[in-house]
């Protein structure tokens, strides 16, 4: 019996733009409030699971005291995407993991969000655009 051949990562051309600000990954404990200072109109996301209460917002939010994980910088893809769309975050991971860079990927209910270190942004850029993808310089 033949093995089916190894599937191939859809090929996806998209258009991204960077997001205004620098961000923070923040951890609380699972049990604690939501605090006010998660919330900012630019861009927070809110992850309670019962191991943590997990927080991204604007570094400038984050109170000293707490744990984050930080600078980043966030790339938003333009436009609204499918949930039945294969491959999207792939596209972007692909070459982002070919070139030695991390990234933290999020999804919204209408697009994804990818999450790179804020020293790596020009070498992301870099990458992405060679790999087809365009990026939007201006915030």
């Amino acid at each position: 019996m033949q093995s089916p051949a190894p599937a191939q990562a859809p090929s996806h051309r998209l258009t991204l733009r960077v997001v205004e600000g620098v961000y923070s990954f923040c951890r609380l404990d699972a049990a604690a409030p939501l605090p006010p200072w998660a919330h900012d109109a630019t861009l927070s996301i809110v992850l309670r699971s019962k191991g943590e209460l997990s927080i991204v917002c604007p570094a400038r939010n984050v109170p000293p005291a707490v744990r984050a994980e930080g600078p980043w910088k966030a790339l938003v893809i333009d436009g609204v995407l499918d949930f039945n769309q294969v491959g999207i975050i792939a596209s972007l991971a692909g070459p982002l993991a070919a070139a030695g860079i991390s990234i933290a990927p999020v999804a919204s209910f209408d697009t994804d969000y990818v999450f790179v270190r804020e020293g790596e942004l020009a070498r992301v850029i870099g990458v992405l655009e060679a790999a087809g993808h365009r990026v939007a310089r201006g915030e």
